[in-house]
């Protein structure tokens, strides 16, 4: 399970992309999906934030606070843009932040409200996927096509790790 900092340094233009499409509109806008107490999926819209260090994300007390708390794995998808139709994916696991000192310089800095019940979550990166349509910046693709980018975390194996 790579952090983001670990993913941003094997994959620096793929996390700079990804983070440009996260943070699109400013702050950070995605949908979370989470794993139901029955094995089924959950989506609601959250606010990720990634910084050079990682990706958070703040969580209210909610049932994807609970799926987040009982069984730690998540995806996240970027939140639709109004002039194109790329997308980025993240998945791996989420796991609550327990640093008193890191948990307060981000509230501040995000400006989460302190009178609401929130849990600051850290996701690591197993999976990071980005399509873009149309002709890409490296000028691989054309209109019409869409072109992926996919890195997995090489200490994630299949029936392994992860």
């Amino acid at each position: 399970m790579a952090s983001w900092s670990e993913f941003a340094a094997a994959e620096p233009r793929l996390a700079a992309a990804i983070q440009a499409l996260v943070h699109h509109y400013g702050p950070g806008l995605g949908y979370l999906a989470t794993v139901r107490a029955d094995g089924g999926p959950r989506v609601h819209p959250v606010s990720p934030v990634i910084t050079l260090d990682a990706l958070y994300c703040f969580v209210v007390d909610s049932p994807k606070r609970r799926d987040l708390d009982r069984d730690g794995r998540y995806a996240l998808h970027s939140f639709p843009q109004e002039t194109t139709d790329d997308e980025a994916y993240l998945s791996g696991r989420a796991q609550p932040v327990l640093d008193l000192e890191r948990v307060t310089r981000l509230a501040q800095e995000m400006r989460a409200e302190p009178r609401v019940d929130w849990r600051l979550y850290e996701f690591t990166v197993d999976v990071a996927m980005l399509v873009h349509h149309g002709e890409s910046p490296t000028g691989t693709g054309y209109p019409g096509h869409a072109v992926r980018q996919v890195w997995r975390d090489p200490a994630v194996r299949r029936g392994g790790r992860g």
